[in-house]
């Protein structure tokens, strides 16, 4: 699974770790993270993150 970074502060979204803060359990592709979830650094929609 790949990695995202957010372009805007360069959080990396890592699927393996997930994101269980925002309910996004690890092993989660960032595809299929919901489309209302924002970065847990800066706020910005997933439009703001590219593969690494």
């Amino acid at each position: 699974m790949e990695k995202y970074i957010c372009t805007v502060c360069g959080y990396i979204y890592d699927p393996v770790k997930g994101d269980p803060d925002s309910g996004i359990s690890p092993g989660t592709a960032f595809k299929d993270i919901p489309d209302d979830w924002v970065c847990p650094e800066c706020g910005v929609t997933k439009e703001d993150f590219e593969v690494v």
